[in-house]
């Protein structure tokens, strides 16, 4: 797909211009307002730098989170121009959801702009904000979730929207799988709407993924959805040299596939569609051998000490009891064979090979999947490595050594010539946990449903209405 970028314009087409430009600042923001993984944010930087430095206004919009009570807003008609209220709005949710702390973010960040924000991003005090500003000025909205016509697509919230700028750009792929007012309905009301260089770059990685991926082209997969991969795995099946498997979605293919897998989740919805796949695809499936299981209560335990540590701004970056583990880069003659069932220190958890009995499940991909794993990866020289989703419970370090191990061997399939991608944001935040660096892979896509929207060739309204003439 042919889109118009930000380059397509003269640069003078941007002077004294207003700009406005949806990204996605859906970050993490601790109960002390301090950000979590500003990836997002930074990946929107040199769009920012673009079109400031051509001299134009720049308004920024984006949702942050799913704000409670959206659907008690109301429509006022005044003097026939429709605004939104907030007053049905908790005042904790505004305080929770506000993306003011990701302004105060974006200011360090670009230290040398005028950074300001606005506590709403729609109404006539919006607009004398906007009319203060200078060219090269930076105006970050109000979360738009805020107001209940963004995630309705309602015409005259996105005409509200639409109302504030000569220009329209898109640098928010995450979001681009939606219908939103933000992504769609005020973007197919300007004349001139235009495509990001973070939009682009993720455009032009996904489309080689999904079109002409570079050859051995292995996929792995982990993470716990399976509906939400079916698509991509359609699609993507026929041209990959390999699929790893791994996550609570192995053990679906794993059951499927006669192995016993204890208390283990199994997607039944999906069962069928995986035992064809299963059938077509025997020599390219590569599914886990063993794996680190544990009981129900003893995960429930270990989760709730998790989200306590978030709560108390006190998460670490612990490590798996099995950490001690041979490195991926290692001889496997170097590494003795474990017995088929080995305890940790923690007798709750243990290494089994092969069949998991009634009473436990798995928590995350073993001793002998790791070195299997990582040595396809890291020695896949020249090739194309696709990520997308952990290989277990890897908020909890006991069961992170699995995931942990595949972001280091993506880091030397990448230094050994690959080219190596990862998407969704869970398998970011594994990267940082395994002291990976975003350097170390060849491109990070910012999006988890719009990456596997996008790859299994599905509607992408955010892009697509880029190419509408109003």
């Amino acid at each position: 797909m042919l889109l118009r970028t930000l380059s397509n314009l003269d640069d003078l087409a941007y002077y004294g211009k207003t700009v406005l430009m949806r990204v996605d600042f859906n970050v993490t923001i601790g109960k002390d307002n301090e950000i979590g993984e500003d990836y997002r944010i930074r990946m929107t930087i040199p769009s920012i730098e673009y079109l400031t430095k051509r001299g134009a206004k720049l308004i920024l919009m984006s949702h942050l989170g799913r704000p409670k009570k959206i659907a008690e807003m109301e429509y006022k008609q005044i003097d026939r121009i429709q605004q939104n209220t907030t007053s049905g709005l908790d005042t904790s949710a505004i305080k929770q959801f506000s993306l003011l702390p990701v302004a105060k973010r974006l200011s360090e960040l670009i230290q040398m702009y005028n950074v300001s924000f606005i506590d709403d991003c729609i109404g006539p005090k919006v607009q004398k904000e906007i009319d203060k500003m200078d060219r090269g000025d930076i105006l970050l909205l109000e979360n738009l979730r805020f107001h209940s016509g963004e995630e309705l697509n309602d015409y005259n919230f996105s005409k509200e929207l639409a109302s504030l700028a000569d220009i329209y750009v898109n640098d928010a792929f995450s979001v681009s799988h939606r219908k939103h007012a933000s992504i769609y309905g005020a973007a197919r009301l300007f004349d001139k709407k235009l495509a990001g260089l973070n939009l682009k770059k993720e455009l032009e990685y996904l489309s080689m993924v999904k079109d002409d991926p570079v050859k051995p082209f292995i996929l792995v997969v982990g993470g716990s959805k399976i509906k939400d991969k079916i698509g991509a795995l359609e699609n993507l099946l026929p041209k990959i040299d390999k699929l790893l498997v791994g996550g609570a979605m192995a053990y679906t293919f794993l059951n499927a596939n006669g192995v016993r897998t204890g208390d283990s989740p199994i997607d039944y919805d999906h069962f069928q569609w995986i035992k064809n796949a299963l059938s077509k695809y025997p020599d390219k499936i590569v599914l886990p051998i063993d794996h680190i299981v544990t009981s129900q209560s003893f995960l429930k335990l270990k989760q709730e000490e998790s989200n306590e540590k978030k709560e108390e701004g006190k998460e670490g970056n612990e490590n798996s009891t099995f950490d001690s583990l041979p490195s991926p880069v290692s001889s496997p003659s170097s590494v003795s064979s474990p017995s088929s069932s080995v305890s940790s220190p923690s007798s709750s958890v243990s290494l089994k090979k092969g069949a998991i009995e009634d009473g436990l499940l798995g928590v995350d991909i073993g001793i002998e999947t790791v070195q299997q794993y990582s040595s396809m990866i890291s020695q896949n020289s020249n090739g194309l490595v696709v990520w997308i989703g952990p290989m277990g419970v890897f908020e909890i370090g006991l069961f992170r050594n699995g995931t942990n191990n595949i972001a280091k061997s993506m880091a030397l399939a990448f230094w050994r010539g690959s080219k190596t991608i990862i998407g969704g944001g869970d398998t970011l935040d594994a990267l940082k946990k395994a002291q990976v660096s975003e350097l170390e892979v060849t491109h990070v896509s910012t999006g988890g449903g719009a990456t596997l929207k996008f790859l299994a060739g599905d509607e992408m309204p955010g892009i697509e209405v880029l190419n509408k003439i109003h």
